[in-house]
């Protein structure tokens, strides 16, 4: 049976009621629409936050790279050693008979010299040229420097440059020729060297004089200061040996005494030699 139109009102009308009770009314206002100001403000804070995240990523990406590049560069090197080790480790196999022969070359040193070098006994006799006399000389590898005997040492300028004048400092007992015990001696001063004293500190020229032992013919720098108290004028040290002489300290007098005019012959010096070696040997 077909519904009557008056029917359907009331249908109508419930049917709307019920939809609106579904359906939130959103009651909120819309937002105001941005100011072109707001507007630019706002995308310029967008772009500086992309921009910081983009630098970000490319710090962590450098950092990443120079981490890289340094673990390259190690294991490279690491391969570099590797090979020098299994270079080194052949070289050696092919080294050992090599080595054999230069232990048995030291081995085979004679008393004549070692390395080359000249064998001098604990002390000698030393010539000085150019002053024109021979003296007897303590050679002692615990001195640094050499030494020689001397007094009135004056310094004075000589074209601009420091030169020494002085007198060898002897006494009685020393052999010499005696012609030179008073001559003066001039040298240029090499430079001064300060010695540390329980009384203080003393400055003392250094010159360089051609001196002579055995075979043995070369400049050697000397500290001048007085030795007239000790047993030698002379006194050689390491500067002067190395290289050139080893020392037997059980040994004395290894080398003639060279000869100068005015003074005595080589083979008169025998006497004082055994004499000198006595008293050094007694307790």
């Amino acid at each position: 049976m077909p519904l009557r139109p008056t029917c359907m009102i009331p249908l109508a009308a419930a049917v709307m009621l019920g939809g609106c009770a579904l359906a939130p009314v959103d009651t909120q206002p819309p937002p105001e629409p941005l100011t072109p100001a707001e507007f630019h403000a706002e995308m310029q804070r967008l772009e500086t936050r992309l921009a910081g995240q983009c630098n970000i990523t490319e710090d962590v990406l450098s950092a990443q790279r120079a981490q890289d590049l340094r673990m390259t560069a190690d294991i490279r090197e690491v391969g570099s050693l590797l090979r020098g080790v299994r270079s080194d480790l052949e070289a050696l196999d092919r080294d050992t008979s090599q080595a054999n022969v230069q232990v048995a070359q030291c081995e085979a040193s004679t008393e004549s010299g070692i390395d080359n070098k000249e064998l001098l006994g604990r002390s000698e006799w030393v010539g000085l040229p150019n002053v024109g006399t021979y003296l007897k000389a303590r050679i002692d590898s615990g001195a640094n420097t050499s030494s020689l005997s001397a007094t009135d040492v004056t310094t004075f300028e000589r074209d601009g440059d420091e030169w020494v004048r002085f007198k060898l400092g002897l006494n009685d007992k020393d052999s010499v020729v005696e012609s030179v015990r008073d001559k003066w001696i001039e040298a240029p001063v090499k430079r001064n060297v300060t010695i540390v004293q329980a009384n203080g500190e003393e400055s003392r020229p250094v010159v360089s004089l051609l001196m002579t032992l055995g075979p043995i013919r070369e400049q050697v720098e000397f500290t001048l200061n007085d030795r007239t108290h000790l047993s030698y004028p002379v006194l050689l040290g390491r500067r002067f040996l190395l290289d050139i002489a080893v020392i037997d300290v059980a040994r004395h007098y290894l080398h003639d005494r060279p000869e100068f005019p005015g003074g005595e012959s080589a083979s008169e010096a025998a006497d004082e030699e055994a004499a000198d070696r006595d008293d050094q040997e007694q307790p």
